[in-house]
């Protein structure tokens, strides 16, 4: 019963609920009158398909840029001849402090390749009294980590780390800088890890080939002429007492900057400089730039064999120009057009149009002297003849198909809009800092940079592109299986194999081809 009497109720709710109540209306009120019926509005017409889909023939237009805001760069000098290098950016309590070196691989002596590689790592490997783990530890306890970068041009050891602890860090960096122990133990470890590696990296198609690469666009006995890293054989050779020389020869106030950034004041920064650095003496003085390599018709082809590779590697290039050049702008436009982003004529073509790689590329490497210009691909193995005649027909292209204005907008464009990515970290812009000390540029490169990329013209552009993408002065390597370059390589023409004996690892027997 209790249960029928609940449903009863909840009915009669339910009733209540949803049925209308007579609306009680005043006597007085007068009856209201017909409306008029309204005309019905014409019925909208559905849109024919294509009127559906005709937003599509037009691109939306972009947004409006936003404003690009370079870093600004103080210097100062200490009257030891020390350069203090500072950037103040306030939005984090984080500074990055690096000490720049500007002597690097390029002051290697003959026969050292490495050198200043293996001498400059040494310096994380115990200094002002701590051995390698104190010193570690030491770091660890502000919680950061130490690292150093060698290039040819220069080198760098630095840390980021929370501007409290700004103080300790930069004494830690002086005794890197300036007390490195240097011991024997450590430097025979070092030595083997670096060795370990380059032998390991023997195993790369990309090492291999700019191994050869170099000694192809400098020579062998040029500063630029070896990688940074060295070689089995020239590592093996260096000694402590090597490495002791480089140093003592090449690390001084007069040699180095103190690069900081971040949450700090030019006068903070001074005042930490003088601290500890203010009363380092050395003898080095920075050297002058690599001599200008010349650039000669090619005559022949350097291969490294590497018998069973599924894919050949293959670089192109000769010397391009050094910093500051006049041509450097519009150098940076026309390589970019040819091969430095996706939707540049080189890729297109290789990866797009013709299926041989997953990808190519092209780079101009300004240094403190004449550095490469460079253009690279790593294709399928049973097409590396005709994706290295495409790499000469795009060469050739420069001057039968001169470069559209559209072409170049989209280089321009692409170009300045990757500059804040360059700069969004502490660390990257006082590695930024570090290359202007390096390669002696003035504190307002970056702006210099920006207004030669839009001032650029279509006729400048496309002249250094014709002057420097002659194919006839394009060195060419190419790393592969020798019976395959053999067949497809050896026939184009493009000059006599050479096979090199890249970093002492042997070069394979000949093929038959070859021995025919």
């Amino acid at each position: 019963m209790r249960r029928l009497f609940l449903a009863v109720s909840l009915l009669a709710l339910a009733s209540c609920a949803t049925t209308s109540q007579p609306e009680t209306k005043p006597e007085s009120a007068p009856a209201p009158q017909a409306e008029a019926p309204k005309a019905e509005a014409p019925k909208a017409e559905a849109p024919k398909a294509e009127d559906a889909e005709a937003f599509r023939a037009k691109m939306p237009a972009p947004g409006k840029a936003p404003e690009l805001v370079l870093p600004v760069f103080e210097q100062v000098k200490l009257d030891n001849g020390l350069t203090v290098l500072v950037n103040a950016r306030h939005e984090l309590p984080l500074v990055f402090l690096g000490v720049a070196f500007a002597e690097g691989g390029s002051q290697d002596p003959a026969s050292q390749g490495g050198l200043a590689d293996l001498t400059y790592k040494m310096l994380l490997e115990g200094a002002g009294g701590k051995d390698t783990i104190a010193l570690d530890n030491a770091f660890a306890d502000l919680g950061v980590s130490p690292s150093v970068t060698v290039s040819p041009d220069g080198a760098v050891v630095g840390v980021r780390v929370l501007t409290r602890n700004a103080d300790k860090a930069l004494a830690l960096l002086s005794d890197v800088a300036r007390r490195p122990t240097f011991a024997q133990k450590d430097f025979d470890r070092r030595k083997k890890q670096q060795l370990a590696d380059l032998v390991r990296r023997l195993g790369t198609p990309s090492f291999l080939a700019n191994q050869a690469y170099l000694q192809a666009v400098f020579g062998a006995s040029h500063p630029y002429g070896h990688p940074v890293s060295g070689t089995p054989a020239t590592v093996d050779k260096i000694t402590l007492q090597d490495a002791k020389r480089f140093y003592q020869k090449n690390v001084g106030p007069k040699t180095a900057a103190l690069v900081v950034v971040g949450d700090v004041t030019k006068e903070q920064a001074v005042a930490w400089a003088k601290k500890y650095f203010g009363d380092w003496k050395g003898e080095a003085m920075p050297a002058p730039p690599p001599p200008a390599p010349p650039a000669p018709p090619r005559d022949s082809l350097f291969v490294v064999y590497k018998p069973g590779l599924e894919q050949s590697y293959i670089m192109v290039g000769r010397p391009g120009i050094s910093a500051n050049h006049p041509d450097q702008e519009a150098l940076e436009l026309a390589t970019t057009v040819f091969g430095g982003f996706f939707g540049s004529r080189l890729n297109m073509n290789l990866r797009e149009a013709k299926g041989y790689t997953y990808g190519a590329g092209a780079s101009s490497d300004p240094r403190l002297g004449v550095g490469p210009l460079t253009a690279y691909s790593q294709v399928r193995a049973d097409v590396t003849g005709p994706a290295l005649g495409e790499f000469i027909h795009e060469l050739n292209d420069i001057k039968t198909r001169p470069i559209t204005s559209k072409e170049l907008e989209a280089a321009r464009e692409g170009l300045i809009r990757s500059y804040p990515g360059i700069f969004e970290t502490v660390e990257w812009v006082g590695a930024n800092a570090a290359t202007l000390f390096f390669k002696r540029l003035p504190m307002d490169e970056f702006a210099h940079q920006i207004a030669g990329l839009e001032k650029a013209t279509p006729a400048e552009v496309q002249r250094v592109a014709e002057a420097y993408f002659n194919p006839s002065s394009m060195q060419i390597i190419v790393v592969g299986d020798p019976d395959i370059l053999q067949k497809q390589v050896g026939t184009l023409n493009l000059g006599k194999l050479i096979a090199v004996d890249v970093a002492g690892a042997g070069t394979p027997a000949p093929s038959k081809a070859e021995k025919k």
